[in-house]
Order: C-alpha cells, then sequence, then structure tokens
C-alpha cells in the first residue's frame, strides 16, 4: 500500500503541473485573443500591442514547439515532457497580460519592478528546467542563469525603446527605469538558478 501511494503521488503531481499548465497557455491565448478583438479594453494599446501579440505566444510556445522539434527524439536521453518548465515559461506572459488588463503597472507603484524581478525568475528557472543539464554545480548554475536572465533583460528592454517608449512620455524617465528594471531582472534570474540548483540537490540526495 505504502509503494502504490509513493507511485501516485508524483504521477498526481504532474498531472497538477500539466493541467495548470494547459490552464495557462488557454488563459493567455483568451487574453491574446480579446486584445485582437477589443483592444480599448486590453490594456497594452499604446503599449507596443503589436508587438506583444506576436512576442507573447512565440514565448508561450518555444519550448513545446522545440520539443515536437527536437524533443522527442531524444525522449530515451531525458524525462518526458517538462510540464513544470512549461507552466514557468508561460506565467511571465500570462501574469504580464493580466497586469495590464487590470492596469497595476499604471496604478501601483511597485507592481512593475516585482514584476521584472519575479517574471524573469519564473522565465529564467523554466528555461533552466528545460535545456539546462541536472549535473551543473552551484557555479555553473548561477552563471547560466546571469547569463540568459541578463541578456533577455537586455533584449526585452531594447524591444520596449524601439516598440513604444521613444514615442511616449516615459521616455523622460527611460533611463533610470530601465537600469532598475536590468538590475531586478538579473537578480530575479540569479535568485531562480539558485532556488533550481537547491531543489535539484535535495531531489537527487
Amino acid at each position: 500500500m505504502t509503494t502504490m501511494v509513493a507511485t501516485a503521488t508524483p504521477t498526481v503531481r504532474v498531472n497538477v503541473i500539466r493541467y495548470a499548465a494547459l490552464t495557462a497557455k488557454v488563459l493567455l491565448f483568451a487574453l491574446l485573443l480579446s486584445a485582437l478583438i477589443w483592444p480599448d479594453l486590453s490594456g497594452i494599446k499604446g503599449k507596443a500591442s503589436t508587438a506583444r501579440l506576436i512576442v507573447y505566444p512565440i514565448g508561450a510556445m518555444a519550448l513545446p514547439l522545440w520539443w515536437w522539434a527536437y524533443g522527442r527524439a531524444r525522449s530515451k536521453l531525458h524525462d518526458r515532457y517538462p510540464w513544470p518548465a512549461d507552466l514557468l515559461m508561460t506565467l511571465p506572459w500570462l501574469i504580464d497580460l493580466i497586469g495590464n488588463r487590470l492596469n497595476l503597472f499604471d496604478t501601483v507603484n511597485w507592481w512593475d519592478d516585482a514584476m521584472h524581478f519575479i517574471l524573469w525568475g519564473f522565465l529564467t528557472a523554466g528555461v533552466l528546467l528545460a535545456f539546462a543539464p541536472r549535473n551543473l554545480s552551484r557555479g555553473l548554475t548561477a552563471f547560466v542563469a546571469l547569463g540568459f536572465g541578463a541578456t533577455a533583460a537586455v533584449v526585452w528592454e531594447i524591444g520596449e525603446y524601439f516598440a513604444f517608449v521613444r514615442n511616449s512620455t516615459e521616455l523622460q524617465t527611460a533611463y533610470t527605469d530601465t537600469l532598475g528594471d536590468l538590475a531586478l531582472g538579473t537578480l530575479g534570474a540569479l535568485l531562480a538558478g539558485l532556488i533550481l540548483y537547491q531543489t535539484r540537490a535535495r531531489v537527487a540526495r
């Protein structure tokens, strides 16, 4: 009986995470569709809405598309489809859209800073879970997390600048805001890498 319970528990956990990842994707695409139908209510009008409508689906589907193209062929060397990574790589896009829909970025002073820290942590953890070898040392895990997180943060800020910041009232404070966003995103990525290392080390014991 004990063995059956121990076997069933991981299966239940995997199913919960899988359904959570699928639900997050459904909600994300529902919000994107509603932004196309009712752009004035989307919360992203005037905030590079066209770019977001392109980038967000790509971000959410990058891992499934990679798995379909390459991951399945290496399934004997890897675990089954990485649903935890999928969930972590979908949540940043979904939470950002929800935050914009509820106008939290413009009405809550600390919301933007918190999102750069937390969402970059989610994204980095998801990428490392999906693609980084499990046997990386703590130092290498930190370097990989920093490398991905900092690079992604820079690309995001450059995209924001050319997409809408340079033609908006935010340009006056863009330099200070960008530096803060880069720092928070990088720190979030580093923390995510360290937490992932500790989690993997504890599971491996």
